[in-house]
């Protein structure tokens, strides 16, 4: 059994590093998408200080749904170009919101999160695959670190589908 364990006194940087690499031996060999997003919306959401979800929406004709992800239940279904993780898989640009009340046609699904971070998971190919989506119950709980490291960890799901192809 994986057993993952990054320490939070580690600085930002150094934190995403190891979780990167984490993330990286947790996916090793794998390809299929269901499998490998579970396993990285446990890791984060366990690993992650302060974050009430963590999960994944994928792009199906022409909208995201829900995927594996850990925390309250979520919504289903979300347009492209809505709320923050539309606008991420439509603008193919990570979504850092320190405030989920001033971000305009803000989705909540869940009344607790106040912060957002939403990484758009991009193909090799420019096809948009969904988006890593992660909240916070604090406001500004993000900075451009995290952004950097969640980044890096969404490339390593990438990676694992790219050879293959997303299988689902």
């Amino acid at each position: 059994m994986f057993q993952g364990t990054v320490s939070t006194a580690l600085p930002r940087r150094e934190f995403y590093h190891e979780l990167t690499e984490q993330a990286r031996g947790l996916l090793a060999g794998e390809t299929n998408l269901v499998a490998n997003s579970a396993n990285l919306s446990a890791l984060l959401f366990n690993a992650m200080p302060d974050v009430n979800w963590a999960g994944f929406y994928f792009l199906v004709e022409g909208e995201l749904v829900v995927g594996p992800f850990q925390g309250k239940p979520a919504c289903v279904r979300i347009a492209m170009g809505r709320g923050v993780c539309g606008t991420a898989a439509q603008t193919r640009e990570t979504q850092l919101v320190p405030d989920v009340h001033a971000f305009a046609g803000h989705i909540a699904c869940d009344s607790a999160s106040r912060s957002e971070l939403v990484v758009p998971l991009v193909m090799p190919d420019g096809a948009v695959l969904g988006v890593l989506d992660i909240d916070s119950p604090l406001p500004a709980r993000f900075t451009e670190e995290d952004r950097d490291g969640i980044e890096a960890i969404a490339a390593v799901l990438v990676a694992t589908l790219a050879p293959a192809g997303a299988v689902l």
